[in-house]
């Protein structure tokens, strides 16, 4: 299949004229297999579908109600998975004009040279016409990604990508249902083993970017909730953790001479907290299918290495401060040890042989 004949997919909600704008200069370049998707527009946008039909050929996809981007996507995957099965995928760009025909077939050609890969076509955040919103907020969820995912790309946001026709089928299971859908994508190319191939395109924002219908705190909100299963089991643990090791502290400081009952109170406390999040982690945070004695095995040897030196870094700060509080200490040495514990158990402990 020549690169202009991958089927290229534009959902859209209420579209003005920038849309037939577009379709035009497409067609003018040469791009042949274009989907519509209209989510939910309502009779007044009618129009703009039925030129797209009638003109140009464009077959459209239609929800009664708007549905969310996601949801736009997944339609469109599904209607080009059964009309063009020997694709070697599809591509996606947004209706209002930012993603030029020149960036479009930039992005279609890479996937015909990387037919494995999911292909981003990444703006320059750094440029001075870039509206603010935007720029804040890539470089926030860019600085998430890198932080909670270890995954390092430069535009997450970008809605001109390329999908292999078989991750297109994995996708269709993946969650969200509307720009966050988006995130989920990136997230899903680690555990599907795809990986990421960056191609730099031009950075148009047309009336900085004003008929977009990205709502910045709703739909930022439903992006960050997509990394909130990756805190929720840390912070939980931590609280059990923290609850038991002052509750030991209390009973063994009676006990215990010496800075020893700190070293015990972390070793009890510790042991239980972790098998906690272990198996939090396994079910919910990673969605493991490593083995669980190989998991459990690589996860309670972290878990050893770690509370070693938590009680060693809070005797040795307790020692230094001259008996000041042991719990704040705990809580600052935590906080360091969680940031190198995670980065291990992503990359080490539960990630799957293969991936």
């Amino acid at each position: 299949m020549d690169y202009k004949q991958i089927p290229l997919i534009i959902p859209s909600l209420e579209p003005d004229e920038k849309l037939p704008r577009l379709l035009e200069q497409l067609h003018a370049a040469g791009i042949q297999n274009i989907v519509l998707v209209d989510d939910g527009s309502g009779p007044a946008y009618a129009h703009f579908f039925e030129e797209a039909q009638q003109r140009w050929g464009c077959p459209v996809l239609r929800h009664a109600v708007n549905l969310g981007k996601g949801r736009a996507l997944k339609t469109a995957f599904n209607y080009c998975l059964n009309t063009w099965p020997d694709a070697p995928g599809c591509v996606t760009a947004d209706s209002d004009g930012q993603h030029t025909p020149e960036c479009i077939l930039k992005v279609m050609k890479a996937l015909t040279e990387r037919p494995d890969a999911l292909i981003l076509g990444c703006r320059d955040f750094d440029e001075k016409d870039v509206p603010l919103r935007s720029s804040f907020g890539n470089k926030c969820t860019r600085f998430v990604f890198k932080a909670l995912v270890g995954l390092s790309i430069t535009d997450t946001q970008t809605g001109l990508r390329a999908i292999p026709t078989s991750f297109m089928k994995t996708l269709m299971h993946s969650g969200g249902e509307r720009f966050e859908f988006e995130s989920n994508m990136l997230i899903d190319t680690k555990e599907a083993g795809v990986p990421i191939v960056e191609v730099p395109i031009e950075t148009v924002y047309i009336e900085e970017n004003k008929t977009s219908h990205f709502n910045p705190l709703r739909d930022s909100a439903r992006i960050y909730a997509v990394f909130g299963k990756f805190l929720f089991s840390s912070l939980s643990s931590s609280v059990v953790d923290l609850v038991l090791f002052s509750l030991f502290c209390m009973l063994l400081n009676s006990f215990v001479s010496g800075t020893l009952y700190i070293t015990l109170a972390t070793v009890c406390a510790r042991v239980i907290s972790a098998t906690y999040n272990y198996l939090l982690n396994y079910k919910l945070v990673f969605k493991s299918r490593e083995h669980h004695g190989m998991a459990a095995g690589k996860y309670f040897l972290l878990a050893v290495v770690q509370m070693a030196c938590s009680a060693g870094l809070v005797s040795l700060l307790y020692a230094l401060t001259g008996g000041f509080s042991e719990l704040v200490i705990k809580i600052f040495v935590d906080v360091f040890l969680f940031f190198i514990s995670f980065q291990i158990q992503r990359e080490f402990v539960y990630k799957k042989r293969g991936a």
